[in-house]
């Protein structure tokens, strides 16, 4: 008995370990292009047509958001719900988090990110860059910190919507790749489990 639960643990772990990197040449060159296009229109705006404002569109978390939401499709967390939702929930507590809490970052940021983490699963957004967004707006620089619950808006709100519309028109241009993922939690609960036995 003890032999047959190792063995189904080693077939789990090696199943989440490299299911992952078991994808075609092809998927990789739509998540580049993906990626870059909607990581490069968000950069274009911060860094080439908004010079001379004080406006922020670039954040790190987008980044981490470009992993899944052109990297890993049917994932769950990269679902539009998850990506918007996500963010913008966390925008909105680390916000609130810097406010209740100025001066004292060591608080501040375990707590917006804790905070974020137990909104997203209750509302049922979770996306991971999200606690990154909870936390750049925690310990926000004073250009953030000027923003106030802008930051929800622009950048936050205003990348998501760009991000999100590249991966609806990328991630559906061939046949294999279809976004968001028809794939509800249920059925993907059931697939992983029926390739971990």
């Amino acid at each position: 008995m003890q032999v047959k639960r190792i063995k189904r643990t080693y077939r789990k772990t090696r199943y989440v370990l490299y299911r992952e990197t078991l994808v075609d040449f092809r998927e990789h060159i739509w998540a580049f292009i993906g990626s870059f296009i909607g990581l490069g229109i968000i950069a274009y705006l911060q860094y080439g047509l908004l010079t001379d404002t004080d406006l922020a569109f670039l954040i790190g978390s987008f980044g981490a958001s470009c992993v899944l939401v052109y990297g890993v499709i049917e994932s769950p967390l990269a679902q539009p719900r998850n990506l918007v939702g996500g963010h913008v929930v966390s925008a909105i507590i680390g916000v609130s988090v810097q406010k209740v809490f100025p001066d004292l970052l060591w608080i501040a940021a375990p707590l917006a990110v804790s905070l974020s983490i137990v909104v997203m699963q209750i509302t049922k957004t979770l996306h991971p860059p999200g606690g990154a967004t909870a936390l750049i707006a925690a310990t926000a620089s004073p250009k953030i910190k000027a923003l106030g619950y802008m930051f929800v808006f622009s950048p936050v709100l205003t990348g998501c919507f760009i991000l999100l519309f590249v991966a609806l028109i990328f991630n559906n241009l061939t046949s294999k790749r279809q976004y968001p993922s028809l794939i509800t939690r249920k059925k993907y609960k059931k697939i992983l489990r029926k390739n971990l036995d």
